[in-house]
């Protein structure tokens, strides 16, 4: 992260900063990699000093449900403590201590679940105005604000939670009702439902919707062959003509058309805990993505 704010021409004084220019975080500061304690330190301080702004990842929003009291079960906590919970939030859990998680936590509450920025947005994974909307009602704004909030976000029942969910991790498309097996994911998890590819330009077909890069594999341990392209109904992708940017998507090497960025899309997570890129888009402005602006080191 250092070396890419280097890059981008910030200078650390008390905060890292840039004479002419703001950066934005798209969330997931925590879960993976060795130095949660610098991540948190260079963002937060950024925020607070007014040189960045940052919008909540899931693994921002699971932190706080793993710290918060399930108030209809006690002992239990809203992301119940599995030994599969645990090992996803092993990283912050240990290298943090108890009052530092409480800080930070206490933080990750006031950041917002999107940002709106007039000629262009920001969100985690998926900019869905239907979702952006019910939240914005429900919520009043962009922030949670009270736990009642984070405890109907944390209830599948609930329509906060659909919401929510759609926006922090974005929707996804069931394989099963398309005939196609389940797949084995990068974290050795069975899943039936592919990530859907909110983003996506062209014709609406089971091939171009789901996401199934990376090295999903089938069951019995065979690379996941490739989808059909069959047409399949959906409500459409994003077509507003507005840059976004987003997270969430861990994608390998170096930008791609129609994969990585579009139009009014952009991608900026290329996988930088697992041997990936650090990676930013510097925007200038422009009212449509290019790839000669993103910058990775």
């Amino acid at each position: 992260m250092e070396d890419l704010l280097t890059k981008l021409d910030y200078v650390e004084d008390g905060a890292y900063a840039h004479p002419t220019r703001k950066a934005i975080f798209v969330g997931d500061l925590i879960d993976r990699g060795p130095e949660h304690v610098r991540a948190l330190e260079i963002v937060k301080g950024m925020v607070d000093a007014g040189t960045a702004l940052i919008a909540m990842g899931n693994h921002e929003f699971n932190a706080i449900a793993y710290a918060t009291a399930d108030p209809d079960s006690p002992g239990e906590y809203l992301r119940r403590h599995t030994a599969a919970n645990g090992r996803q939030h092993h990283a912050f859990l240990t290298q943090l201590t108890p009052d530092q998680r409480e800080y930070y936590i206490d933080w990750f509450m006031t950041i917002p679940l999107w940002l709106d920025l007039g000629d262009l947005r920001v969100v985690h994974a998926c900019w869905d105005s239907a979702s952006l909307s019910y939240l914005e009602q429900e919520l009043g704004g962009s922030r949670f604000t009270s736990t009642d909030q984070i405890v109907r976000s944390s209830r599948s029942d609930d329509p906060l939670f659909t919401r929510v969910e759609t926006v922090l991790k974005g929707p996804e498309i069931s394989l099963a009702s398309h005939r196609q097996a389940s797949y084995v994911d990068k974290d050795g998890h069975v899943r039936s439902r592919a990530r859907l590819r909110w983003w996506h330009e062209g014709p609406a077909t089971l091939r171009g919707l789901a996401e199934m890069g990376g090295n999903f594999r089938t069951e019995d341990g065979q690379p996941y062959p490739a989808l059909p392209d069959t047409a399949v109904p959906t409500s459409g992708s994003y077509t507003d003509q507005v840059p976004v940017f987003y997270g969430h998507y861990w994608r390998q090497g170096s930008p791609e058309y129609g994969h990585d960025y579009t139009t009014y899309t952009a991608c900026v997570d290329f996988s930088a805990v697992r041997g990936g890129r650090m990676t930013a888009y510097r925007w200038s402005g422009e009212e449509k993505i290019a790839a000669r602006n993103y910058v990775q080191v």
